[in-house]
């Protein structure tokens, strides 16, 4: 699991768009609803236009009279956003060799979709079954007519989409702290409770909450300030020690990473827990105070000034309170949400909220590096809202240089098992009147 994006979502972009979704999908009644911006990103920036949309007009919702009150008017769900039949995929002509990407990782975590409850509530576990199976044997030479045969698109909202990218980075470390490496990187405390609140009030499902027991309250866990100051330290929490406490802020940023050590050998720790706190993006706050001249917003342009500034630099970097811990990961990895690796090129993150982990998403956006099929896999802290998504890249220079430069706009597709729009089109939510 990661925080959010990085340096892509702090730069400005102007609103041209070149699209390849087809003609012949229906344009959504209700707008697109986003809950968070990430950092550095202009909220009232206009979106690039949608392909004119054909005869296929409809918005729908589950045909499960015992939900329909409660999530018809949620906007915090893609069932009340307002969702509208996308083309058929064929239409789309999906690259072969994503298409093969994305059924590999499909069938690596299709399992855990089939078990996982659907908080988007577009679709049950039960709905993906069929598919499931059939991608196990499925031959890859031929992946795209896979998603052809068992998949339907739809448009969740507007269908404007705002992507940015993550990568993993690699920072130098030590299993010892010596004066060289003395930024402790720790464990997941103990005492660290996630809460359901969802399991004590209806009203409050898909709600959590993390923080520490206190007698006999729930309190807010340490904030990012006070584990600097030490509120953690000498717990044997600490497992391993960064040589820059920069290089690991922005290695919580993204959620997994890999140590370099003294030897040349290589530890890979990956997300094991989150304080609590609410993730604020340091672009955002640098660019409102004018910190960041024209050219500097993205990653390297942040880092650059922490360096140049590095008391200022640490008052802002406290302002993200929210603080990340790790596992060292001995097998594959990084690791998503879902609890599966996620795949350079082919995983993204989502806000669960408006698409189902573990669903094929189609994007068609200004860059065009980032068009095309994903499956989405992860989520993030700063990745919230309908048609957010964060494209994973890898590891290496290269990544970085990608990730970093990744914030664009376009339109996404999410694709759900074939049969599903026929339940969900027994209801219209009354958004828009």
């Amino acid at each position: 699991m990661k925080i959010g994006a990085l340096s892509g979502a702090m730069a400005l972009l102007s609103a041209c768009s070149m699209t390849i979704i087809p003609q012949g999908a229906a344009q959504s009644r209700s707008p697109q609803q986003e809950s968070e911006r990430v950092s550095g990103n202009d909220p009232n920036a206009p979106a690039p236009p949608l392909a004119a949309r054909g005869n296929r007009d409809a918005t729908f919702q589950p045909a499960d009279p015992a939900q329909l009150t409660k999530i018809g008017d949620d906007i915090t769900r893609a069932l009340g956003t307002g969702i509208a039949a996308g083309p058929d995929i064929a239409t789309l002509n999906l690259s072969p060799s994503k298409a093969t990407s994305a059924l590999q990782s499909f069938r690596t975590s299709c399992s855990s979709l089939v078990r996982r409850e659907d908080n988007s509530g577009l679709t049950t576990g039960a709905d993906w079954q069929i598919s499931c199976d059939a991608a196990q044997a499925w031959p890859e030479d031929d992946a795209a007519r896979f998603f052809v045969s068992y998949f339907e698109t739809v448009q969740i909202g507007d269908g404007k989409a705002f992507a940015t990218g993550y990568f993993e980075p690699q920072i130098r470390g030590s299993r010892v702290r010596n004066a060289r490496y003395p930024v402790p990187v720790y464990r997941r405390p103990a005492n660290l409770i996630d809460v359901d609140l969802g399991l004590f009030s209806e009203e409050l499902k898909d709600k959590r909450v993390r923080g520490k027991v206190d007698g006999t309250k729930l309190v807010p866990f340490e904030d990012r300030a006070a584990i600097d100051d030490g509120a953690i330290a000498g717990q044997g929490l600490e497992f391993a020690w960064a040589q820059d406490y920069i290089d690991l802020f922005f290695l919580q940023i993204q959620g997994s990473g890999r140590l370099e050590l003294p030897d040349g050998s290589i530890m890979r720790i990956g997300y094991a827990g989150q304080n609590g706190h609410d993730y604020t993006g340091i672009g955002r706050v640098m660019r409102e105070r004018g910190l960041l001249a024209d050219g500097k917003t993205n990653m390297q342009g942040i880092v650059e000034w922490l360096r140049a500034n590095p008391e200022e630099g640490m008052r802002i970097m406290r302002e993200n309170k929210s603080y990340v811990f790790f596992q060292e990961l001995t097998g594959p990895g990084p690791l998503g949400a879902m609890g599966h690796p996620v795949v350079a090129g082919t995983s993204v993150a989502a806000d669960r909220m408006f698409v189902p982990l573990g669903a094929p998403v189609f994007l068609d956006m200004e860059h065009d590096i980032a068009d095309g099929l994903w499956v989405a896999q992860d989520s993030g802290g700063a990745i919230k809202g309908a048609n957010r998504f964060d494209t994973f890249w890898g590891a290496g220079e290269e990544a970085a240089r990608i990730a970093g430069g990744m914030s664009s706009r376009g339109q996404a597709l999410i694709f759900l098992p074939k049969g599903s729009l026929s339940r969900l089109l027994a209801f219209q939510p009354a958004l828009g009147k």
